[in-house]
């Protein structure tokens, strides 16, 4: 069938820590405000995807919550990506001419403190690196600090990743963070892995954010395309094969597989896209995440931050959210909510952080084991 998917209609709750709250029942609200979005309610929605990292029967323990209608129900995990891919599937099963409207929901119930692998079949100690080297502050910074060897990046670059998007989280709502950082403030917090501070460290929160995905007739026919966004190109991968010990993650050559894959889907360029939600899940990824997006040359991702291009009124805006550092970083959810955000600005309603002019969009996770999700959206 190969026909147009358009999202109608998209929400995701405010970011923060519910005690009480289960995934299920965080899942149900984001669920029943992407709904109300479109005017639509859970008896016309065909089938539903639903991510999560941590437990089972999610999406099935949602509908018990808003409605149990028979409809298929896919549960999906693929780390940090989980989100956009229960997204992803979903647009699939919309291009396979499946269905005509389906729900993509993300709930995750996160913890405090550090994220740590678990080791779940004995698998021994790696032959090459030092104890610790696989916990996420750990990797990340190895991988500022090779773009620090190679192309002269600073301590002061990173942290002002931290700064900018903080700043942006003040004019979203829906952060878990709403605070200015000031520069000597990130530079001089706890350092948890040279160069990254525990201000350039995402947040986990709990979260939730859902999208209904339509097929454009259906969408002409319910008379939903006033507000309604294309899924231009969709773009998942995972680490190819190279000839190294993998003690760390390799999530730039993933990005580039993605990023390739769906640039050419959407015959688009990175010249025209006019904002981005990337995976800063510390603030040195998001520096190398400009350039495996081809925001700017190999080497450049210091320099494009400084020269102002990824801030608000920038050349092409990155995190205008708050970014995982600020808005907070719920893994199931995040990639749908990367989908809100951007989805927000191309239809011109986000407020005092508008993207004035926003016509193209993309967002970008990546889950370490590896898998990379990127999406590019264009305003109908």
């Amino acid at each position: 069938m190969n026909e147009d998917v358009y999202v109608i209609g998209t929400d995701m709750i405010r970011f923060g820590r519910f005690e009480d709250a289960t995934p299920p029942r965080l899942a149900a609200k984001a669920a029943l405000m992407a709904l109300d979005d479109c005017g639509l309610s859970i008896r016309d929605v065909q089938a539903v995807y639903s991510g999560n990292c941590t437990e089972t029967m999610v999406g099935q323990r949602t509908l018990q919550l808003i409605g149990q209608t028979g409809a298929p129900v896919v549960n999906v995990t693929n780390a940090c990506a989980t989100g956009a891919t229960a997204f992803r599937e979903a647009w699939i099963a919309i291009k396979a001419g499946l269905y005509d409207i389906v729900l993509a929901v993300g709930s995750e119930k996160m913890g405090k403190g550090m994220l740590v692998p678990k080791n779940s079949g004995g698998t021994p100690i790696p032959s090459e690196g030092l104890a610790g080297s696989n916990t996420m502050p750990a990797v990340f910074a190895q991988m500022g600090m090779e773009h620090s060897r190679d192309y002269g990046t600073t301590f002061e670059q990173f942290a002002r990743v931290s700064v900018k998007n903080h700043h942006h989280s003040t004019l979203n709502p829906k952060a878990m963070y709403q605070k200015e950082t000031p520069l000597e403030e990130v530079m001089g917090s706890e350092m948890m892995a040279y160069p990254i501070t525990k201000l350039m460290c995402s947040v986990n929160v709990d979260g939730s954010a859902a999208a209904v995905l339509c097929s454009a007739r259906k969408a002409r026919e319910l008379g939903l395309t006033a507000r309604a966004v294309r899924v231009r190109g969709s773009g998942l991968a995972s680490d190819p094969f190279s000839e190294r010990n993998l003690v760390q993650a390799d999530v730039n050559t993933v990005t580039r597989l993605a990023a390739r894959t769906a640039y050419e889907m959407a015959g688009v360029g990175p010249q025209d896209v006019d904002l981005v939600e990337l995976h800063d899940c510390f603030a040195t990824a998001e520096i190398c995440h400009y350039e495996n997006l081809g925001l700017c040359g190999e080497g450049e991702g210091g320099r494009f931050l400084d020269s102002g291009a990824t801030t608000l009124g920038g050349k092409v805006p990155v995190n205008m959210s708050g970014g995982l550092l600020s808005k907070g970083h719920p893994l199931g959810a995040t990639g749908i909510a990367n989908i809100y955000e951007i989805v927000t600005h191309l239809r011109g309603e986000a407020g005092a952080r508008q993207v004035e002019g926003a016509r193209i969009g993309m967002t970008h996770v990546v889950g370490l084991g590896s898998a990379c999700a990127v999406h590019i959206l264009e305003k109908v």
